[in-house]
């Protein structure tokens, strides 16, 4: 007969409580450093190597689609089973895009309870993250977030604690930090490529409405169609409005504009090339320049962020930048600069410049050196060729690396696959798990705050909280 995963794990707690009863369990092992049985059995739980991965995503919007196809694409062994939206016409959707059998519901608790699911992707707005995270956790699910992890600053570390008394796998979705580029930039920067890191800036303009997050309303939006209730959760009760459903990014209600949106991919990338824990203080300055449609967050919105010096860094500055109303010419790009080059991300992978300056300052041209009488310009000259031979007044020559990312690379699905495979490992060690996510969430709220506190945020990036002004 052929075994079952059932049958497997029965097994193996007989075994264990074999070991046990024998004192194989016992602190002399402990001691040793050897694994206790149940410690082994807490691994093998999650999912056998031999199951397909069950999934169910809560949140069937644009992004909940794309996460759900990823996810799929990640690895054959990945099995959708199951949708939560609050819209009636996306569940309808999910079954003519995924199958008629995928079961679908209005109501996410109702998957939670279901004892057949692995994992599920929470893609809701972001005022859901943490309320379905940790009920999520609590019910035994692997959890899949997207980003930014939280709504709000002090909801960060009760994540964090659920998550790690869960015990479950648990990805935050930054998903560019899983392509080639970000790992090979992380190698430069490790190997002192660009010296010290002193300034990083990095900007996202657009300037199209899609892109400025009005999206397509369905024509049978209504309260019938649509669970408002359940949407506004613990958000201000308010009349039905089809447009804050839909393009709930606009509102701070339900999202966290700009900043949640766009500049947490830039601090993720930032931080995980960097290996930095967070900035200590950050200021916003911004507007509501051009879409003046009802919606309550800036279209343009400029924050600098001071990174304090650690062990692995020197102090640097950073600049991050949003325009929705950039009817110019745009080319988004991160750049990472330091005292001996730059890494210059763009859409396709990444160039490293390196441009060392020679010991000798020089001297002339646009310099004080001609005020000099001309005796003091010749004792001046004497003193410095005595000074700086001529091999130290050469720079080395500026040299230039490009590096492309591969061909068809697939950074969404790669970040499911470290997720899953982590799932099946029982770890949670993955590449961007909630202490590395709240760590570029907490900034990029903090970016909010300042803005419309019209105030400097200062926050403590090791032990992860808000400080008062120093």
């Amino acid at each position: 007969m052929k075994p079952t995963r059932r049958t497997f794990l029965k097994n193996i707690s007989a075994a264990s409580a074999a070991l046990a009863t024998a004192g194989v369990a016992g602190t002399g092992l402990a001691k040793a450093g050897v694994a206790r049985p149940f410690s082994i059995i807490r691994d093998l739980k999650k999912v056998s190597p031999n199951d397909k991965i069950r999934i169910a995503t809560i949140g069937m919007g644009i992004q909940g689609n794309f996460d759900t196809q990823a996810a799929l694409r990640s690895s054959p062994d990945t099995e959708l089973v199951a949708v939560a939206d609050l819209y009636d016409g996306r569940l309808q959707r999910v079954k003519e895009t995924f199958g008629k059998d995928i079961f679908t519901t209005r109501d996410y608790r109702e998957i939670l309870a279901r004892k057949d699911i692995d994992a599920v992707l929470i893609v809701t707005p972001d005022h859901w993250h943490d309320h379905i995270t940790k009920e999520a956790l609590k019910a035994g699910k692997n959890v899949y977030c997207e980003k930014p992890m939280v709504h709000h600053i002090d909801e960060g570390l009760s994540v964090i604690d659920a998550w790690k008394k869960s015990g479950k796998t648990m990805q935050v979705g930054s998903q560019r930090i899983s392509g080639a580029a970000h790992r090979e930039a992380k190698r430069m920067i490790d190997a002192g490529d660009i010296g010290a890191i002193n300034y990083i800036e990095s900007n996202n303009d657009r300037f199209g409405a899609i892109g400025a997050w009005n999206y397509s309303i369905p024509p049978d939006a209504s309260p019938a169609t649509c669970d408002w209730e359940r949407f506004l959760g613990d958000a201000p009760k308010v009349p039905f409005d089809a447009k804050r459903f839909f393009r709930w990014r606009n509102y701070r209600d339900y999202g966290t504009g700009v900043a949640g949106d766009l500049f947490v991919h830039l601090i993720t990338g930032v931080h995980f090339v960097t290996s930095s824990l967070g900035p200590e203080r950050i200021f916003s300055s911004g507007e509501l320049s051009y879409w003046k449609d009802g919606r309550d967050v800036p279209d343009v919105l400029v924050s600098i962020l001071e990174y304090p010096k650690t062990s692995i860094h020197e102090k640097f500055q950073m600049v991050l930048r949003v325009n929705f109303a950039n009817a110019g010419s745009i080319k988004n790009n991160t750049r990472i600069i330091g005292t001996e080059g730059q890494i210059e991300f763009d859409g396709s992978g990444i160039v490293l410049t390196k441009k060392k300056l020679p010991v000798a300052p020089g001297y002339g041209n646009y310099d004080s050196f001609f005020t000099f009488p001309e005796a003091t310009q010749k004792e001046f000259v004497k003193q410095y060729d005595a000074q700086y031979p001529p091999d130290t007044r050469k720079a080395d020559p500026v040299k230039e690396i490009k590096f492309s990312a591969p061909d068809k690379e697939d950074e969404h699905a790669n970040h499911f696959a470290n997720f899953f495979e982590n799932v099946r490992k029982g770890s949670q060690g993955t590449i961007e798990d909630p202490v590395f996510a709240f760590r570029a969430a907490a900034p990029v709220l903090a970016c909010n705050e300042s803005y419309f506190d019209q105030k400097t945020v200062y926050w403590d990036p090791v032990a992860m909280k808000q400080l008062k002004k120093k």
